[in-house]
């Protein structure tokens, strides 16, 4: 599949996504536009599912929705609004030094750019594409494991890992659809193109995609 099937693929999808009722609409329809929840938000996301960590993000943000609320938390005190999201115990501590980074060094303001992003302890790619993308505004590819999946499953990318996965959509999709490709794939991915057993009879998009019916 190239770059212009798969946009015209993510444009399908994208408006399909209405009927769908997919976790990650409202993980990202609590953080959309600010930096800090986006970036405390995703970190809680890792190794967690969407439905847990909207919850545990809700009761965590009512406490503490600023870097500066948030270091006045003890770290058991964040360990009992965050659980039970996995390693909620590492999580509090990485959330609570990240939160002190903030203040000390970008005068309590996430920083915009990838580089000072990455710099951040628990920060990987993923987190700091999606800080970009959905803190910012910023053209920016966050590819967690749907995004990697599905772009291979459809054909877009013959590729081993997520980073690769990035890589390989920055060079082939334009810009200005890069911040639809998370959402819009993990919503799919979550409701219709599931890791094991999609439901490709469901599929709006199953003409164009290179696996065919898959029969797992």
């Amino acid at each position: 599949m190239d770059g212009k099937t798969f946009v015209k693929v993510l444009k399908i999808l994208k408006e399909e996504s209405k009927n769908w009722k997919a976790p990650v609409v409202a993980f990202m329809g609590r953080t959309e536009n600010n930096p800090y929840k986006v970036l405390i938000a995703t970190i809680l996301s890792l190794r967690t599912k969407d439905q847990v960590t909207v919850v545990a993000a809700d009761r965590l943000f009512s406490v503490a929705d600023t870097p500066e609320k948030m270091v006045k938390l003890s770290e058991s005190e964040i360990e009992k609004l965050i659980y039970p999201v996995g390693f909620y115990k590492n999580k509090a501590k990485v959330i609570k030094e990240v939160s002190q980074i903030i203040i000390d060094k970008y005068n309590s303001k996430v920083p915009d750019n990838l580089e000072d992003l990455l710099s951040l302890k628990g920060v990987g790619r993923k987190t700091a594409n999606l800080v970009l993308s959905e803190g910012f505004g910023k053209p920016a590819i966050c590819v967690d494991i749907h995004v990697h999946r599905i772009s291979n499953r459809l054909g877009v990318v013959k590729t081993k890992n997520p980073e690769q996965t990035e890589m390989e959509l920055m060079k082939k999709v334009p810009k200005k659809y890069w911040r639809d490709i998370n959402w819009v794939l993990v919503a799919f991915g979550q409701t219709i193109c599931k890791p094991v057993k999609p439901l490709c009879d469901k599929c709006p998009v199953k003409n164009f995609c290179e696996s065919g019916n898959i029969k797992l």
